[in-house]
């Protein structure tokens, strides 16, 4: 054999016995894979492949105190068909009948569903989307459509639920329903009632298995959960859907007709607490208001004459004045170092009581009076504010509740100005909830109570915790001081030169304190200056069920910012429709009360009626209807002013009948 046929063939023995070697190591890692790795090999594949996922749970509700719906989850499901779990004879038989179905339940063409079905089919689409967000009755109906009627596995369904949250109100106190989100970070946003009471609605996540099928998608294998989610207990909260429509379109009202920025209304009970109703609105750029953010809780601001409140329980409680103590309002200015304090009308009040300068919200009787108590000892003032917890924040379980601005003497910002400047409502600051709070505990006597959103956590009819009143200072000033404060917050309504007089009405009763502060005045700029009104009371005025705070911000200079004309026909809306849709009495057994009243008006009545009179009775006490019934049957003429039991006669007791024709009966 040649030299170079030799050369080639054992070139071609080296190949050969090189390829052999490769396939001997082939079969040899076939073997190895197939008997001694088979098992971590299979574990690894289905690991790339399948994953048990979490199933959120359903949300618990969110009620208003009647059991009406303030937020709910609804549970919606999307469709989608596994085309290659389907075999040949049933795709064959069920798609055109299933194609009619879909078209009649969801409002397509047939041909649309039967063209997407067989598309699937033909391309192995093993996750093809065919609805998406039905509700439950619908989704009940796709499950027994033909071919998807036999299931997952013969008939290709794919069912994927989903919960959403739905507010049965929409915008209606939207901000403080509030929400919680979570980000892909586990981060909670949390807004609200939604966000504060997150931990009782929440649920529990539930587990399923799913399979990783093309383009990174996931499909969920069997029809049945590894671990049942547990769904989010309920929340019963104390506001009162009637009120919170008549305080949110009030406010609404009212931020239209002023083109204010924002406003917010809150009403609370005034004995246990409960908020009945929080409203916050916004304007946008286009005019419209919604629920932007929570003024009622998050925002402070200096509040301006509601604030003489506080300066004159501090006061009465050190006994610095009283409520006839006179002073002079320096024709309604009052200089202070170089600053000059004025009164809202020109010329001042004159010499007044401290009680009448509560009522016309005198600057300069305020910051007279505060400034001269405490200028030798400031300490002691603002003491007295902290001891009636001003300082403090009202501890509420919702989030981003605003901090008071309370200075101490020597603090960054205090001055000799602190004091007058105090004394009016500026060089403070509160959110509207604190400020309503304190005058809830004013018409309490004196008790505050932490103001409460939410009344009981519920499963289903079971109690899982109760809300109940929660006291934070069982006195904030004497009951003698809360009664005399009582009276000044009732006349600045009732009294014809209190700035609240223009919201009286003869048909119900309302106390409280109007206030006008300046907002950027700090600018020296007389086209950035605007103004925040506000109005903060209760009613009635005697035995108060509510109390209430409006707070409107910049309002349109040209059409008006005082208190009284702004925020107070908002709580006149309030106080009103209130009173003519709720009852304001407790409910009593009528029937045995007035049995128990009516026999003993008539035992007093029959008793003084059977005397024989020689000359004019004594009828002070008595009910204005009995001693007019009594002096009628004596041969008098009776005139009546007021209503309820006689007060005053004209004619004194054992005046001869002889010479009287007419009494006068003063009833209160």
């Amino acid at each position: 054999m040649p030299t170079t046929e030799k050369s080639i063939m054992n070139r071609l023995y080296l190949v050969a016995g090189a390829l052999g070697l490769f396939g001997l190591a082939v079969v040899l890692k076939l073997v190895s894979i197939q008997v001694v790795e088979g098992d971590t090999y299979i574990e690894l594949a289905k690991a790339s492949t399948t994953e048990m996922k979490t199933i959120d749970p359903n949300r618990g509700n969110l009620y208003a105190d009647d059991g009406s719906l303030l937020a709910t989850s609804v549970s919606r499901y999307t469709v989608r068909f596994d085309a290659m779990t389907v075999s040949q004879k049933d795709f064959s038989e069920g798609v055109q009948p299933l194609a009619v179905e879909l078209g009649k339940l969801l409002g397509k063409p047939s041909g649309h569903y039967a063209q997407l079905l067989r598309k699937a089919r033909a391309n192995k689409n093993r996750y093809a989307l065919v609805a998406r967000n039905l509700d439950y009755s619908e989704y009940m109906a796709v499950k027994s459509f033909p071919l998807f009627n036999k299931g997952s596995f013969k008939g290709g369904l794919i069912v994927e639920q989903q919960t959403k949250r739905e507010h049965p109100l929409g915008k209606i106190a939207e901000r403080s329903v509030g929400y919680e989100r979570e980000d892909e970070n586990g981060y909670r946003t949390r807004v609200g009632m939604e966000g504060a009471f997150g931990d009782y609605l929440r649920g529990v996540a539930g587990k399923r298995m799913k399979q990783k099928i093309a383009k990174g998608q996931w499909k969920p294998i069997g029809m049945n959960n590894m671990v049942e989610p547990k769904d989010g207990y309920d929340v019963y909260s104390t506001i009162n859907i009637n009120i919170q429509d008549i305080a949110h379109h009030a406010l609404l009202r009212q931020l239209e007709k002023y083109k204010a920025d924002h406003g917010t209304v809150i009403v609370m009970e005034t004995k246990t607490g409960e908020v009945k109703a929080i409203s916050n609105l916004g304007r946008t750029k286009g005019g419209k208001y919604y629920e932007r953010l929570n003024y009622a809780i998050g925002e402070s601001h200096e509040p301006g004459s509601t604030f003489k409140l506080m300066n004159m329980v501090a006061l009465l409680e050190d006994k610095v004045i009283d409520t006839n103590t006179v002073v002079d309002t320096e024709k309604g200015r009052w200089k202070i170092y170089r600053h000059t304090v004025r009164d809202a009308k020109r010329g001042g009040f004159g010499k007044i009581s401290m009680g009448r300068a509560f009522e016309v919200s005198s600057n300069t009787a305020f910051a007279k009076v505060v400034n001269e108590a405490y200028k030798d000892r400031p300490e002691k003032y603002v003491n007295r504010l902290m001891a009636m917890g001003l300082h403090k924040e009202l501890g509420l379980p919702i989030k981003g509740e605003g901090v008071p601005v309370l200075r101490y003497p020597g603090d960054e910002g205090w001055s000799g100005l602190s004091l007058a400047q105090m004394a009016y409502g500026y060089e403070v600051a509160m959110t509207p909830l604190q400020q309503l709070a304190f005058y809830n505990a004013i018409a309490n006597d004196g008790e505050l109570v932490r103001p409460r959103l939410i009344k009981e956590v519920k499963e289903w009819d079971r109690t899982i915790k109760k809300f109940n009143k929660d006291v934070l200072n069982p006195a904030i000033c004497s009951k003698e001081t809360a009664k005399k404060v009582q009276q000044l917050l009732k006349n600045v309504v009732e009294k014809e030169e209190g700035t609240g007089h223009r919201l009286y009405s003869a048909h119900f009763s309302m106390a409280g304190k109007t206030g006008t502060a300046q907002k950027f005045y700090v600018e020296k700029d007389p086209d950035k200056l605007q103004y925040i009104s506000t109005f903060a009371g209760y009613f009635p005025a005697d035995d108060p069920k509510y109390s209430c705070i409006v707070v409107i911000h910049e309002p349109d200079r040209g059409l008006g910012y005082y208190g009284a004309d702004v925020s107070g026909p908002v709580f006149k809306s309030v106080a009103q429709k209130v009173y003519a849709t709720s009852p304001l009495t407790d409910e009593v057994d009528v029937r045995e009360v007035m049995a128990a009243k009516l026999n003993q008006a008539y035992g007093t009545y029959y008793e003084e009626a059977s005397k024989a009179y020689a000359s004019v009775p004594n009828v002070r006490g008595m009910s204005g209807m009995d001693a007019v019934a009594i002096l009628e049957n004596l041969g008098l003429k009776v005139e009546v002013k007021g209503n309820g039991k006689v007060k005053a006669q004209s004619v004194v007791q054992g005046t001869d009948l002889e010479q009287v024709e007419k009494i006068v009966l003063e009833l209160s």
